[in-house]
C-alpha cells in the first residue's frame, strides 16, 4: 500500500518508529516532514500528507502531533478527505471499516509508540463495510452542498 505520513514536532520520534515498520512490512512510504523536532504547524504537514491522497498518489495517510486533534480537524478541512481520530486499535481500526477513512491522526502524547503501531496495522488492514456507505453519501453530501444536504431537521 502506498502510505503518506507525516507529523508535528511533537510525532516525530512516532513518525520515524512507524516508517521503519511500515517500510519493513513492505509499503511504499512517502514522509512528508518535519525531520527535527523544531516547533512547526500542524496544518501544513497534514496538507502535504493529505494532498498526496487527493493527487492519487497515496491510498491512505497517517498523521501524529501531540493529541492528533489538530491534525484530524485540518485533515477533515481538505475536500475529499475523511480523517479519523484514533486513540486505540479499536478505534483505528472502526475509522476504516466503518468510516472508510483516507487518513488516521493519532496522538504521540496520547499513546506510546508499540500502541501506535498496532494502531496504524489495523487501520490499514481493516476493510471499509459497505453497509455504512449511505451515511459516507450524506458526509459528501455536506461537503460540497453544506448543512441542507441532510434528511434531518432539528
Amino acid at each position: 500500500m502506498r502510505i503518506s505520513i507525516a507529523s508535528d514536532h511533537n510525532g516525530v520520534d512516532h513518525k520515524r518508529a512507524l516508517l521503519e515498520h511500515l517500510r519493513a512490512a513492505g509499503h511504499a512510504v512517502t514522509d512528508c516532514g518535519p525531520h527535527t523536532t523544531a516547533s512547526v504547524d500542524y496544518a501544513d504537514f497534514a496538507q502535504a500528507a493529505c494532498r498526496l491522497v487527493q493527487d492519487g498518489a497515496a491510498d491512505r495517510a497517517v498523521l501524529i502531533c501531540g493529541t492528533g486533534i489538530g491534525m484530524s480537524i485540518a485533515a477533515n478541512k481538505m475536500r475529499s478527505i475523511r480523517c479519523g481520530l484514533a486513540h486505540d486499535v479499536a478505534t483505528a481500526r472502526l475509522a476504516a471499516g466503518h468510516n472508510h477513512a483516507h487518513a488516521l491522526a493519532l496522538g504521540a502524547r496520547v499513546v506510546d509508540a508499540t500502541t501506535a503501531i498496532a494502531m496504524v496495522d489495523a487501520f490499514l488492514a481493516e476493510p471499509f463495510e459497505t453497509r455504512h456507505q449511505r451515511r459516507l453519501d450524506k458526509i459528501t453530501a455536506l461537503e460540497s452542498s453544506g448543512p441542507t444536504a441532510c434528511s434531518t431537521t432539528c
